[in-house]
């Protein structure tokens, strides 16, 4: 799929690459240095064309017999002319789980990168607008980490004058969603 991609991001940057394997079903992924992360996506955006951001999440691997570290940042490019996935991974410390934010390079990134930051609370430094987005702000944890209590509690907060548009659009926000 994307072997030759890492190939040659191997080559032109051999620091970024921590890992390389093949999964399962055959897919080729690639374990990034997280330093090395925003010069690696400009590079297969810009270079290789990886123009495409498909998506991204996260796993907490908590409960696997290995999982130090506790949380993988996983981003899913893609290439039209090449028609090729590209498969990128972020060790990620429980101790401070924070990434760089790659909106600068793939504007889609905003919104995957806050819904990160609300199921998993990893932050993404440099984000321009960090907060939760399917979450309210007074919840409290991050609902997909593995030590999230199953019979947990939330508090209680009234009914919101504001509207939808105010939510997805920012305070003050006259646009239509």
């Amino acid at each position: 799929m994307s072997q030759k991609a890492l190939d040659r991001l191997q080559r032109t940057l051999p620091q970024a690459l921590v890992q390389r394997y093949e999964d399962l079903s055959g897919a080729h992924w690639a374990i990034i240095a997280k330093e090395s992360l925003i010069p690696l996506l400009r590079y297969a955006k810009e270079e290789l064309g990886f123009r495409l951001f498909i998506s991204m999440d996260a796993v907490d691997r908590l409960q696997l017999p290995v999982n130090k570290p506790r949380f993988e940042v996983l981003y899913f490019l893609y290439s039209i002319e090449e028609n090729e996935h590209l498969r990128l991974k972020v060790l990620v410390d429980e101790e401070a789980p924070v990434v760089p934010s790659a909106h600068d390079v793939f504007q889609g990134a905003l919104w995957a990168e806050r819904s990160v930051w609300d199921f998993y609370g990893i932050r993404f430094e440099g984000h321009p607008d960090l907060r939760r987005l399917f979450l309210y702000e007074e919840f409290e944890g991050h609902p997909l980490r593995k030590d999230y209590p199953l019979r947990g509690r939330q508090p209680l907060t009234p009914e919101r004058p504001h509207g939808i548009e105010e939510a997805f659009c920012g305070p003050g926000s006259n646009r239509p969603v």
